[in-house]
């Protein structure tokens, strides 16, 4: 596994705009709930996972087996 950096600077993330339907926010917010996580960090795990599938690499603030790939769970 490469490392991008190894001091790799936080910086905020700015989002805004979104707008999105009434029930996909509630199942939104349930399943945020349910893993006990904001609903910004559920979706920006989400994103994570995305990113990560797709091949990209990056350091972030996720513990080891927070982002699973592929059906055996590989990190």
């Amino acid at each position: 596994m490469n490392l991008i950096k190894s001091r790799d600077p936080i910086v905020p993330i700015m989002l805004k705009g979104g707008r999105v339907t009434a029930t996909f926010r509630e199942a939104l917010f349930d399943a945020a709930r349910r893993e006990g996580l904001s609903a910004n960090e559920f979706v920006l795990q989400a994103a994570a996972e995305k990113l990560k599938a797709s091949g990209r690499q990056f350091t972030g603030v996720f513990a080891p087996g927070d982002i699973l790939l592929g059906q055996r769970g590989e990190n």
